[in-house]
Formats: structure tokens, sequence, C-alpha cells
């Protein structure tokens, strides 16, 4: 999908006490409203542990990472947790050069995610 497509295709699961998000193609200024409205209705719903898998974004900008960041927030507020999914690549290397790596736990597969376990460390 070609960048000048604002997209995004956003598919939720629920995995038990965990509510799985899996995102396909542009995170931006045009689509991050539709994340943050899903997200926030998570929560709303009493929801969260959420998980949202990043492995088919093709494009994220500071207002889809403000949108996971207001995600992260809540979840804390509510002793819940966000924890993103996210393949090698660009999308871990804009994470990792705006440090959010550190504030957002970080797995390479739904599975480690949802079991809060093998969290990708930060590259130095």
């Amino acid at each position: 999908m070609p960048h000048d497509e604002l997209s995004i295709d956003i598919k939720s699961e629920n995995h038990g006490e965990a509510l799985v998000y899996a995102l396909r193609g542009s995170l931006d200024i045009a689509t991050s409203p539709s994340v943050r409205a899903a997200l926030t209705e998570a929560a709303a719903n009493g929801k969260h542990e959420i998980v949202v898998d990043l492995t088919q974004i093709e494009f994220l900008d500071s207002t889809g990472l403000g949108a996971l960041i207001g995600a992260h927030r809540r979840a804390l507020e509510n002793r819940g947790a966000l924890r993103l999914v996210v393949s090698d690549g660009p999308i871990l290397r804009l994470l990792n050069i705006t440090g959010l790596i550190r504030v957002l736990p970080v797995y390479h597969s739904r599975a480690d995610a949802l079991g809060d376990h093998a969290r990708v460390a930060a590259a130095l």
C-alpha cells in the first residue's frame, strides 16, 4: 500500500483478559483518530490489558505514536498494560530513536506480548 493511501484496517480479538488489536496500513494523522477511538472504547468497556499488533503497519507518524501513548497511559491508570507487537524494521527503529521502546513494552510476537515475556530490549 503506498503511503498516499491513508487507510487503516483495525481488527480486534478477545484473548481472555486481554484484547488484541491487529492493525494494517498506515497509522498517521488521517487514521490515528480511528485507532484512538478503538483503544478508548476498549478502556471504557473495562479492557485494560491491550495488545496492539503493529507487524502489518507500513507507516507510523507522531500522531500514531500519540494514540499509542494515550492508550498506554489509560491502561496504566487502570492497573492494566498496553503491549506492542513489532517486527524488526522501520517501526522498531522509530521506537528506538524516540526512546519509546523504554516506555512502551515491545515484543516480537503476540504470544510473547500476551504472556508478557521476551520483551524487546532497547538498542544502544
